[in-house]
């Protein structure tokens, strides 16, 4: 933790309220001596009321003394409204003259910071729990699942060849369904486990992904990789391809458009992906923080990146991801 910085004591909070209520009394006092008020037994009306109207007068010069001796706490206050943990540039306070004020603060910023590593080291644990599961079931679809209907189709195939008229058929009909289904569990397959990411890098990957859905939307889709990509470690790769494989199924099941374009490139200063369609944007009902959209900001957020989601300079929307340097 930053130590307070130590500053004189007269700008601290405590000093400015005691003068504060130390010039109150020493107008009160003034003028007590300067001004001819006499106070009689019993009290007459006048002199009650000059009283009273010292002290309201009192009252609210002490109380404006106060306020402003207190502002740097309402302001404090309504910078600790904006802080949001997934915007990790937010999360500073901002300094303050008060020594009181500012050791709160730099308890504070570093309470924050504390609590920005567990969140990013709880949402990294599971994620990695999450990209495990996907590949069990992955391997256990493709090799389970695909392997016996697979079987169980080349066995209905071989009896419908020995079967007659409608039975026949009805068990060519049976055997298509079945190679249909196994088309899905392997898309499905691939969707949980990119195995071209490992096998073929991220490059040739996003070209794999973006082929497929283009294939599977009837989207025209515009690639564009730079050739002077950093080197990156497999977490970053495997981020990228999540964030572009969601981008992209959103453009696919809502956005209803007929082009898109993805590119990868190096800006000098970091990685940045950029998914851009020309369909009807994001809808006003499901607002800007689907659970999709959510796990993409958590996925940036991970490697120390950002995330933005806007509109398109032609429509449609844009997804925007963008790694720095020092993450690469």
């Amino acid at each position: 933790m930053t130590p307070a910085p130590h500053l004189p004591w007269h700008r601290s909070v405590l000093a400015r309220a005691a003068l504060a209520s130390t010039a109150v009394l020493v107008v009160i006092f003034a003028l007590l001596l300067i001004t001819p008020v006499t106070v009689s037994a019993p009290i007459r009306l006048t002199e009650a009321l000059v009283l009273a109207g010292g002290l309201a007068a009192s009252l609210v010069f002490n109380l404006l003394l106060i306020r402003r001796a207190l502002a740097p706490l309402s302001s404090l206050a309504s910078q600790m409204q904006e802080i949001d943990l997934r915007e990790p540039t937010q999360f500073q306070l901002g300094a303050t003259d008060a020594p009181e004020i500012a050791a709160f603060v730099s308890a504070f910023n570093s309470m924050i910071d504390r609590l920005a590593e567990e969140r990013r080291l709880g949402a990294w644990a599971a994620l990695t729990a999450q990209e495990r599961e996907r590949l069990r079931v992955g391997r256990a679809l493709h090799d389970e699942a695909g392997q016996s209907l697979t079987a169980i189709a080349l066995e209905i195939e071989r009896l419908a060849r020995r079967g007659q008229g409608d039975q026949r058929r009805e068990l060519e009909a049976l055997a298509a369904q079945l190679h249909d289904s196994l088309d899905d569990i392997r898309r499905i397959s691939r969707q949980l486990r990119p195995e071209a990411l490992d096998d073929l890098g991220l490059v040739n990957a996003l070209i794999a992904l973006s082929t497929r859905v283009s294939r599977q939307g009837g989207i025209r889709i515009v690639r564009q990789f730079g050739s002077d990509l950093p080197e990156l470690s497999s977490e970053l790769e495997l981020v990228i391809y999540r964030v572009a494989q969601e981008a992209l199924t959103n453009v696919l099941r809502h956005a209803q458009a007929t082009r898109c374009h993805i590119s990868l490139a190096s800006d000098g200063d970091g990685v940045e992906l950029t998914v851009a369609d020309d369909g009807r944007g994001i809808p006003s009902q499901f607002g800007n923080e689907t659970i999709g959209i959510e796990g993409m900001r958590e996925r940036a957020l991970l490697v120390g990146g950002s995330l933005s989601i806007s509109a398109g300079d032609s429509g449609g929307t844009e997804v925007q991801l963008r790694i720095p340097a020092a993450a690469s």
